[in-house]
């Protein structure tokens, strides 16, 4: 069949692609996505050394996190709405050049402020490669075929997330922090020139297009403000947990999604649109992912610390002690990708992905400063495999029960929402730790002699840089930080448990073999066919 450059080639008689087509297509999304997700993984390695050089806090450390993955999380429905109405192929593109603008600001930073911003710009260019990627593989790949491509996908972001803390490592050792993040510009560049070879995807035009930016502002206002206050609540230095300051950022962040949920039943076109949002496999695949998010960004983020910190490793070091939680995840992802498939089955690896979460955060809670680092290895590759499982099927649940033309904003849904959920998790966890380091850190400074007491305070004021603190006062806190980090894997084990009861109650249906929606009458038609063939 004939095709013209800019428009999806059919090769058979239902419209698809062929294998060929579909894998050079792929090529350039799989390095874009790549791109984005070695540089988060080499800013996770490098973050001890970033926040000990701009003389930052265990607050600081974890908006350098949630900073980015509530960019993303935003701007991940705007994305995925334009997908919907715009060239796919452009809007890519676009979203890696404000990622590299993102980047080279970062990487020019000063000060934990600047980087913050900067850290923005980079989350709203990863929110459209997320978006966009997922929208782009839904359009292009019926579902019972997706799997497979979906493990292809899975491979890429395994590979991008255990080369990125090794190499993150090395880059910190050698050349400096600052690397970590102009070390994208060279590969984004090459992402942007296969997208241009690789990538040809049908351009379809919609009049009265519309954006929903009020409720887009007011749902990122909403969630920026209940984030602030679970970053700051229960530290001396602000504000209790229940407080008169609590409950004007409570109410203020619950006023404006209130808000937020009133405007999206009045506009044209809703950034999330309810008639999605509540349907039955989409509302339960979006309670799964908010506890994805909270599990993996959490974990991900404070395993090299701990790691850094409290075992005193090296940041090439801490890398690739993550590996075995990365090598989990490949397996998984490609394994039950492949299985999908070629069976048809989906729901049996989303539930044991959510059992084998549960169990691996279960684990985790029983770390210290000295559990060994075998133990570890295991107890963190067992979250690997769960958390492969996981990310891309329950994408591919939502996207077997929408129609074609709300792929792109379904499958941007449950990606925002499992952002959400590591931005939730990142927060509440980093003042989680940061509440337990300074009550564990407290406790052993109080036992020290009075003039070792003013010593060790004097140091912990200036900062979490160890290499500057007496020796005695940084095994204080090395101690402290490996026996506080396993409370915040017993509070990711019990959103683990949500995660399971969610996908145990998401309809089983059979994966379709159309990109589309098939009407009955179309169903039994095509049916007929293939029998007769």
């Amino acid at each position: 069949m004939a095709a013209t450059v800019g428009e999806t080639r059919a090769s058979t008689e239902s419209g698809a692609m062929t294998h060929r087509e579909i894998l050079e297509a792929l090529t350039g999304l799989i390095a874009a996505l790549f791109t984005a997700l070695l540089s988060s993984t080499i800013v996770a390695t490098a973050l001890p050394t970033i926040i000990g050089e701009l003389h930052g806090t265990q607050t600081q450390y974890a908006w350098i996190i949630t900073s980015a993955l509530l960019a993303t999380a935003a701007s991940t429905p705007i994305w995925g709405k334009l997908a919907d109405l715009f060239n796919k192929k452009m809007l890519v593109q676009t979203s890696i050049i404000i990622f590299v603008v993102g980047s080279v600001i970062a990487g020019a930073a000063h000060n934990v402020p600047l980087l913050l911003g900067a850290r923005v710009i980079q989350g709203i260019g990863m929110g459209g490669l997320t978006a966009l990627v997922v929208a782009i593989i839904g359009t292009i790949i019926p579902p019972r075929d997706r799997g497979r491509y979906s493990g292809y996908m899975g491979a890429a972001m395994a590979v991008s997330m255990s080369g990125g803390p090794i190499l993150g490592g090395v880059i910190v050792d050698t050349v400096g922090w600052r690397w970590c993040f102009y070390v994208c510009v060279p590969l984004a560049v090459i992402a942007l020139f296969l997208l241009q070879r690789t990538l040809h995807v049908e351009t379809v035009k919609k009049d009265n297009v519309s954006i929903d930016w009020l409720g887009a502002t007011l749902l990122t206002a909403g969630v920026s403000v209940l984030l602030i206050w679970v970053s700051f609540a229960g530290q001396d230095d602000y504000y209790a947990w229940f407080s008169t300051q609590s409950f004007y950022f409570v109410a203020g962040g619950l006023a404006l999604l209130g808000l937020m949920m009133f405007v999206e039943t009045k506009v044209k076109d809703p950034i999330l649109p309810l008639k999605i949002i509540t349907e039955r496999t989409t509302a339960l695949a979006i309670v799964a992912s908010v506890a994805v998010g909270v599990g993996l960004f959490g974990a991900t983020t404070f395993l090299t610390q701990y790691f850094q910190t409290a075992r005193g490793f090296d940041p090439t070091a801490a890398g690739m002690l993550t590996i075995p939680m990365v090598a989990g995840m490949l397996i998984a992802s490609v394994g039950s990708g492949l299985l999908i498939t070629k069976f048809g089955k989906w729901k049996p690896f989303i539930v044991s992905g959510a059992v084998l979460l549960v169990i691996g955060f279960g684990l985790l809670s029983t770390i210290d400063h000295a559990t060994s680092l075998w133990v570890i290895g295991v107890f963190i590759a067992i979250v690997g495999l769960g958390t492969g499982m996981l990310m891309q099927n329950i994408v591919l649940a939502v996207q077997n029960t929408v129609k074609a033309e709300d792929i792109g904003a379904a499958s941007s849904i449950v990606a925002f929402f499992r952002t959400f959920g590591g931005a939730i998790g990142v927060s509440v966890l980093g003042s989680i730790l940061a509440t337990r380091v300074k009550t564990l850190t407290t406790e052993s400074v109080s036992t020290l002699p009075p003039e070792q007491q003013a010593v060790a305070g004097k140091s912990l004021m200036d900062g979490l840089d160890l290499g500057k603190m007496p020796d005695f006062v940084a095994q204080i806190v090395r101690f402290a930080y490996g026996d506080a980090t396993g409370r915040i894997f017993l509070v990711a084990g019990f959103v683990a448990i949500v995660t399971l009861i969610a996908v145990i109650f998401i309809p089983n249906r059979p994966l379709r073999t159309t990109i589309d929606i098939v009407e009955p009458e179309a169903a039994d038609v095509n049916l007929e066919k293939s029998v007769s063939h």
